[in-house]
C-alpha cells in the first residue's frame, strides 16, 4: 500500500476533529494495526444495546443474526443490502429466547431520538477480507458500533 503523505494526514486529522468537535463523535483511534476490525464492532454495539435494557442473551442473538447476514452474502448483493437495511431501520426481528415464548425485536438504532445513539469515528481501519486481501479506508463512521460510512480522502 502507498505511504500516506503529511498533507493527507493533516487533512484526515482536520476531518476527524470536525466530527469530534462539531458533531460530538467519539474518536476510537487509528485502527491500522488493530486486530479484528469489522463492519459490526460487537463490543460497541453490545454496550449500546445494554443501555437500552436488552438482556445479554437477546443482545447476543441479535448481533449473531446481524453478523450472519452481513458476513455471508447468501443472495445477490442488492437483497443482502436490503436485509441489512431492514435490520438497521426496523430492528432485528424473530428472536426467541426460549421455546414457546413470543418473538422479540431488537432495535439497533434509535431513529426516534437520534441523539440517543453513539456516534464514533476511527481512522485507517484495516479490514482483512476472506480472500486475504486488506482494505483500509481513511475514515470509518460508526453508529452504535455499526459501520455506516466510509470516507476516502484525496489530495486536492
Amino acid at each position: 500500500m502507498s505511504k500516506i503523505t503529511s498533507k493527507e494526514i493533516a487533512t484526515q486529522k482536520r476531518v476527524i476533529k470536525l466530527f469530534q468537535e462539531e458533531l460530538g463523535y467519539t474518536y476510537l483511534g487509528d485502527w491500522e494495526e488493530r486486530e479484528g476490525n469489522s463492519n459490526v464492532e460487537v463490543e460497541l454495539l453490545t454496550n449500546y444495546l445494554k443501555t437500552k435494557g436488552y438482556s445479554d442473551e437477546l443482545i447476543r442473538k441479535a448481533i449473531h443474526k446481524l453478523k450472519l447476514e452481513s458476513d455471508i452474502i447468501k443472495e445477490d448483493l442488492y437483497t443482502a443490502n436490503q436485509n441489512i437495511y431492514n435490520m438497521m431501520r426496523f430492528g432485528v426481528e424473530g428472536i426467541k429466547l426460549n421455546q414457546g415464548e413470543n418473538e422479540q425485536r431488537v432495535h439497533l438504532i434509535d431513529w426516534e431520538k437520534p441523539e440517543n445513539n453513539h456516534f464514533a469515528i476511527a481512522e485507517e481501519v484495516s479490514i482483512v477480507r476472506k480472500s486475504g486481501s486488506t482494505k483500509r479506508p481513511d475514515v470509518v463512521l460508526y453508529v452504535n458500533g455499526i459501520a455506516l460510512g466510509v470516507l476516502e480522502l484525496k489530495r486536492g
